[in-house]
């Protein structure tokens, strides 16, 4: 087998690390008495072991399949993932957690088909886009048919409900429309119709509206929809540029909720300080370069459109929770990449990167300089 690009192996060494970074957290957020799940300290470090160990199993296998059969069964397993994201919000089918139906639940195991569908999404555009390449800046070609399909995944993550990702599914899915050809000023049209149709159902949504003031004012609102960027917040100030030490947050004693999935970072950031934080996220950016690095050099259009769409989808994920849990976003329930705790996350992230890397097999032979000389330089051709 051809030996992996220097960007493709940065990016896995990146990757690898955002890992260890996150289970050893994890370790250190839930593994001791008090803390765990049902007096059991480590619950949470066993399931995502477990959850790493089966996204290691998808890496391999999906690594070794080449990515062009992707775009032969786009379609199909686009309506495969619409038909799970319809399962999900059956009543008698979803499983409802906190008010939300976004799992579906197979004995033990609870799968969260937005994650499917946010990688089948990205192959569908990219299909797309890669098919009308010749046309892609007329209305019906480069928006209407691509932002359907768009729309389709979009309302149905939204029904849950799930406001952060399909913000984030959106944001992507325009994006990658862009870099296919599209009009700027459709996608423009298309992204502002579509904030404010969330504006006016955030609007009329109590509780996401208090999200919106508690945000602007947290500390007015302490005591209720403030409390968990509060603590979030204080977790950073306590930690400082060197941090309390590995082990020794005091916001994992059930001040801060939700610490070992969405709120991670914020426990990093008081164990490890600024250097902790700031080193995760040196690694997303290094994710990110090497992402485009692949994409921009891959010669298949088809390639170049879904490797910039999984690198763009996992990295401003990673920014929309860093923005979360520092304060500079509205609370959302968005988890951090290959760090915060969950299954579903870890696996279809894990398979995300393992076609990164067979798609990094069709960029042209070069040496490490050749890699990142000149990138900004580099622009997405057909």
């Amino acid at each position: 087998m051809r030996k992996l690009p220097a960007s493709a192996s940065f990016m896995l060494v990146a990757v690898a690390s955002l890992v260890v970074v996150g289970v050893v957290t994890l370790y250190s957020t839930s593994g001791m008495p008090g803390v765990g799940f049902e007096n059991d300290p480590s619950y949470f470090v066993r399931r995502q072991a477990i959850w790493i160990g089966l996204g290691i199993i998808a890496y391999l296998i999906v690594s070794r399949i080449d990515y062009n059969i992707y775009r032969r069964y786009a379609v199909a397993f686009a309506i495969f993932s619409v038909i799970l994201l319809a399962m999900v919000i059956a009543p008698e089918i979803g499983h409802e957690v906190k008010g939300a139906r976004r799992w579906l639940r197979f004995g033990p195991i609870r799968f969260q088909p937005s994650e499917l569908a946010k990688l089948s999404c990205i192959i569908l555009i990219a299909w797309w886009m890669a098919h009308i390449q010749r046309d892609p800046r007329t209305f019906r070609e480069g928006l209407l048919i691509p932002g359907s399909f768009l729309g389709v995944f979009g309302l149905l993550i939204l029904v849950e409900p799930d406001f952060g990702t399909t913000i984030l599914l959106g944001a992507v899915g325009l994006s990658i429309m862009f870099v296919g050809g599209a009009r700027l000023s459709y996608l423009l049209l298309a992204a502002l119709a579509g904030t404010g149709g969330l504006a006016v159902l955030i609007s009329q949504n109590q509780e996401r509206l208090n999200r919106i003031v508690a945000f602007m004012d947290p500390l007015k609102y302490a005591e209720g929809e403030g409390f968990q960027l509060l603590q979030a917040l204080y977790a950073f100030v306590s930690g400082g540029a060197f941090g309390e030490g590995l082990g020794n947050s005091i916001q994992k004693h059930h001040y801060l909720p939700e610490a070992h999935t969405d709120f991670i970072y914020a426990i990093l950031g008081e164990e490890l300080g600024l250097r902790g934080t700031m080193a995760v996220v040196l690694l997303y950016m290094i994710f990110f370069i090497c992402g485009i690095r692949i994409s921009v050099r891959t010669e298949n259009r088809f390639g170049k459109l879904m490797a910039f769409g999984i690198t763009l989808m996992i990295s401003l994920q990673a920014a929309l929770n860093i923005g979360v849990v520092t304060g500079s976003l509205p609370t959302k329930g968005i988890t951090l990449p290959f760090v915060s705790f969950g299954g579903s996350s870890m696996i279809i992230s894990l398979a995300m990167v393992a076609i990164l890397m067979n798609v990094a097999l069709d960029m042209p032979e070069a040496g490490v300089e050749a890699e990142f000389s000149n990138l900004h330089n580099s622009e997405f051709t057909a």
